[in-house]
């Protein structure tokens, strides 16, 4: 390939771009560094082994999460004064026991009780409850590494797909007992990656339920049974296929940082995770967006779980021309928040959409530049290539025949992971004969022209060049505004997707606390010192 690639992109303005969007990064990161969340303590019990709920249905770590705060408020996390309180109520023998998740789930059931209290300790207390703190959440850590061998080891018996992109397919009855017939018959029909989606309101829910669910609206439930069933099902499949089946779920709005360290316990493989999404489309306050996120990520990075952003959502609101260039800085930044968070660039998988109006004229060309250039942006991202959705209209001869377009665009520019179109998108819920149709489509079109983007080539200085290069500058001009007024001043004026979301308002803010000089977070210090950030795309 000569310098610059199929597009001939100035190296220098690439290296700018990325200086950028890391200066427009970092004062984020380290607001997130001083801040914790409900959600991230939450998450820590989790790690730790504590599961279940009361009679309620509310998760024992929320209610252990509350007890704390009732007594001694968050800002020194929750690990000292739980695990204090372990060695208290039940001896120092507890604290060094194998079944550490065992002995804080009983402990939050005395303190929804009111029979035990919290403390901040010190000294040698401090110390006890520190290296109980590390044991027990070292151990989920290590489940969550076996769970990551697991699948390495299933990728090298069964194999990955044969070709890319790898078919992504959305399942969404509601129903887990519904889904898990369904994804394995799209599983038979060639999808390579099923997608859960979340039941209709869930990401603004401050607890994850309990159990396997059946009454989801427009989705499913995302609960830890609910994935492991899941698994379950698509490993037989894999099995039945020679073809390991991947499974994505959501890691996003209030449970953000839960969902991440569920999804690595269960063995899922890719899971929503984008750095805006619940600040611009859920009214998510941004601090508590930023603090969960960054925890998220460095467990998705431990688990080897792949991450799919959300760029394509801007486009449903915001003009796909017009603001085109906002997706490339979005992607940029979804790529220093992971990077800093310790993703490696094969678990990137940076959203964008084929939503471009069909009426405008030169809309396919307008849409190959805009795929190729995040393709030359992120060469070794498994950039996730989004349907058209917002200019369906309901005939499903235009619809088959703009997903068809759409499926040539995702191979003609290499793509990495592609979500199959529906005919009927934004009409109805897929029959599954739509999604049959939606398949055959897509078969079609990478069995015929599979390879075919190592023939497309643009012509120098041609149309398609010259408008990535303008994207591309765009993109650079609003990265040096958005330096020069911070990025949290820049989403509350409505620069990614028109959407205005100030940083002192928004859904959760009430669970942000500033972290004191005593904090600990032994889930954080043992994933910053072992985080494993190579290896395969398995």
């Amino acid at each position: 390939m000569r310098p610059g690639g199929k597009l001939g992109l100035d190296p220098v303005l690439v290296r700018r771009a990325r200086e950028l969007a890391r200066r427009a990064g970092e004062p984020v990161v380290e607001l997130a560094r001083r801040h914790t969340t409900v959600s991230v303590e939450r998450a820590v019990l989790r790690l730790a082994g504590v599961s279940g709920a009361d009679p309620d249905g509310i998760p024992w770590v929320n209610r252990l999460v509350d007890a704390v705060a009732a007594d001694v408020g968050l800002a020194y996390g929750v690990a000292l004064p739980v695990f204090d309180a372990v060695v208290r109520e039940f001896g120092p023998a507890a604290g060094r026991s194998g079944d550490l998740g065992a002995a804080v789930t009983l402990l939050a059931q005395k303190a929804a009780a009111g029979s035990v209290r919290f403390e901040v300790p010190s000294g040698r207390a401090a110390r006890s409850a520190r290296a109980a703190a590390r044991r027990a959440v070292g151990a989920g850590l290590r489940r969550i590494d076996r769970r990551r061998a697991e699948r390495e080891r299933m990728v090298r018996r069964y194999g990955d797909p044969p070709r890319r992109p790898w078919i992504y397919l959305i399942v969404a009855t509601g129903d887990i007992y519904e889904d898990i017939p369904q994804a394995q018959t799209a599983a038979r029909a060639g999808a390579d990656v099923i997608a859960v989606i979340r039941s209709t309101g869930q990401s603004l829910l401050d607890y994850v339920p309990e159990g396997a669910t059946r009454e989801g609206f427009a989705g499913t439930y995302a609960t830890q049974e609910n994935f492991r069933l899941m698994r379950a099902a698509l490993d037989e499949s894999s099995r039945e296929l020679g073809r390991y089946v991947r499974l994505t779920n959501y890691a996003s709005g209030l449970c953000m940082p839960e969902m991440a360290v569920l999804a690595g316990l269960e063995r899922l493989d890719m899971m929503l995770n984008d750095s805006m999404y619940g600040i611009l489309f859920r009214d998510i306050n941004p601090i508590r967006t930023f603090v969960d996120q960054r925890f998220s990520r460095q467990v998705h990075a431990r688990a080897g779980i792949i991450i799919n952003t959300g760029e394509d959502n801007y486009l449903t609101t915001a003009d796909a021309v017009a603001d085109a260039h906002t997706v490339t800085v979005s992607q940029l930044l979804n790529e220093y928040f992971a990077h800093e968070a310790g993703l490696a660039d094969w678990q990137l998988g940076l959203g964008h959409a084929f939503e471009i109006d069909p009426d405008l004229p030169e809309s396919f060309r307008l849409e190959l530049a805009h795929a190729l250039l995040a393709r030359e942006l992120f060469p070794n991202a498994p950039l996730k290539w989004m349907p058209p959705t917002r200019h369906m209209t309901g005939d499903v001869f235009r619809g088959n025949l703009l997903d068809g377009f759409f499926n040539l665009a995702g191979t003609l520019t290499g793509q990495g992971i592609l979500l199959v179109g529906m005919m009927t998108e934004a009409v109805m819920t897929p029959w599954l004969s739509d999604r049959d149709i939606a398949l055959q489509n897509v078969r079609y079109v990478l069995g015929a022209a599979g390879g075919l983007h190592e023939d497309f080539v643009p012509a120098p200085g041609g149309f398609i060049q010259r408008r990535a290069h303008t994207v591309l500058a765009e993109a650079v001009t609003l990265l040096e505004r958005i330096v020069d007024e911070g990025l949290l001043t820049a989403i509350g004026a409505g620069t990614f997707g028109i959407t205005r979301r100030p940083a002192d308002r928004g859904r959760g803010l009430e669970g942000v606390v500033a972290r004191a000089d005593g904090y600990y977070n032994p889930a954080t210090e043992l994933l910053e010192a072992g985080s494993r950030t190579g290896g395969d795309a398995s």
